[in-house]
């Protein structure tokens, strides 16, 4: 498949382009940061994504688009600027008529009770809270695209640097709910979410929903 992916520098972006690029997809990572590939069946543009005209002309022909777009955590207008852009990609992806759209999404949308989202919790780590609110935000707007057929994930509370279990192969789905281990953990390494996006691009399971994985 030909299959872009926008924020293909960052943490977790880099970890999906490499998983896919390792399963012989045609891949295009789409970022600010200039990189050269040494791979054929790799590619790295630099466009500002919001540059709508010129994106939406590029992308083009590409059967999947899948948005690894952050702004940055140490970013001041992390709130302002996560929203501009995921809404900016979201129409590059409708003018470019891909179909299929993958937002890596937050956390802090995930229910942890009736009712209850984490990022809403006295625990939430404050210094997440700007962008997991703007990532439950853009959720709460990207519900309303009727073109598309989109799925958002939303990764396991812990998935970042310090989880160092590498690639497994393994992991269990759920939707709204963290899906929680035998320790009542949420984890899940970088390499195992590229392998979750990976599958869900070659064997379709989630439209127009949100989902998520632990081990």
């Amino acid at each position: 498949m030909k299959i872009a992916i926008i924020g293909s520098t960052g943490f977790v972006g880099s970890a999906i382009t490499e998983e896919l690029v390792n399963r012989n997809h045609n891949i295009t990572g789409i970022s600010q940061d200039e990189k050269k590939s040494g791979r054929n069946n790799l590619a790295y543009v630099q466009i500002d994504i919001n540059n709508v005209p010129e994106l939406s002309k590029f992308l083009k022909g590409f059967d999947v688009v899948v948005s690894a777009f952050n702004p940055g955590w140490a970013n001041p207008n992390l709130y302002e600027d996560f929203i501009s852009g995921s809404k900016a990609i979201q129409e590059v992806v409708n003018l470019s008529d891909v179909k299929r759209f993958i937002v890596i999404g937050g956390v802090g949308s995930l229910y942890i009770a009736d009712g209850i989202q984490a990022v809403d919790t006295p625990d939430f780590p404050k210094e997440f809270y700007a962008g997991a609110s703007a990532a439950r935000d853009y959720f709460n707007f990207l519900k309303e695209e009727g073109n598309l057929n989109w799925t958002l994930f939303s990764p396991a509370f812990e998935m970042h640097r310090g989880i160092t279990t590498g690639r497994t192969g393994r992991y269990r789905l759920g939707t709204d709910n963290p899906v929680f281990d035998e320790n009542h953990r949420s984890v899940l390494s970088v390499e195992d979410l590229a392998v979750v996006i990976a599958d869900e691009i070659e064997n379709p399971k989630h439209h127009k929903t949100r989902f998520t994985a632990g081990y």
